[in-house]
């Protein structure tokens, strides 16, 4: 079994024997005897061949198939990504998370990786579906990316959907701020917001946002 540890913030070290998944192309070094090979359909441990199937189709058709890759075995394996702060999230029996799939840096065997449908994407650049992590066995470990170090906020809460990471519990609503100004851009820039209603959750932001997917304004 591994157990994932952060090392000087920017890197995920991945130490144990077996086997876990990680983002194609996230290893800069290892210790020990590994091997890696890439996963083609379905990286959860699912005997059923349409539903692998069925899961990779769904992955590929909104966006959120990240090139993910099964490493096998033992020592110490060494991840990170373009310099970006790393954090660990250890999730409890039957939790899940939504996660940016381009923030998502590895998980464990113990975590069921699928997408779920968001519907307030419209307003990021990252679109409907977000990736989802869920909890199926003792040690669900998730690694995540951040430009910048992470800002953990407990809900209830409202975020920019261009710095929004990932969350636990419920999916947010949308809350807008828009009126005549915004159409001839004499606004604050911040017409759209993520709003997570819930009590006791957690939204990890990052200090810096995507360029947003729409604009609204006439120059």
């Amino acid at each position: 079994m591994f157990n994932f540890r952060i090392q000087h913030e920017l890197t995920c070290v991945a130490e144990g024997d077996g086997y876990f998944y990680a983002r194609a192309g996230a290893m800069v070094a290892y210790q020990g005897s590994f091997k890696q090979e890439k996963v083609l359909l379905d990286p959860n441990r699912n005997n059923n061949m349409l539903r692998s199937v069925v899961n990779y189709a769904t992955r590929k058709l909104t966006g959120e198939n990240i090139p993910i890759m099964k490493v096998d075995g033992k020592g110490s394996y060494y991840m990170a990504h373009l310099a970006d702060h790393v954090s660990i999230i250890t999730l409890n029996s039957g939790q899940s998370i939504g996660v940016e799939g381009e923030n998502l840096l590895a998980f464990t065997p113990d975590c069921e990786y699928g997408v779920r449908f968001v519907g307030v994407g419209v307003i990021s650049q990252k679109g409907l579906f977000t990736s989802k992590l869920s909890a199926k066995g003792p040690n669900a470990q998730v690694a995540i990316t951040t430009n910048g170090n992470p800002i953990v906020l407990e809900t209830p809460c409202v975020v920019d959907p261009d710095a929004v990471i990932c969350w636990t519990g419920q999916d947010p609503s949308v809350r807008t701020d828009i009126n005549w100004k915004t159409l001839i851009g004499q606004t604050s820039g911040e017409s759209y917001f993520l709003e997570f209603s819930s009590y006791g959750e957690i939204v990890i932001i990052q200090p810096s946002e995507r360029p947003s997917g729409l604009k609204l304004s006439i120059d």
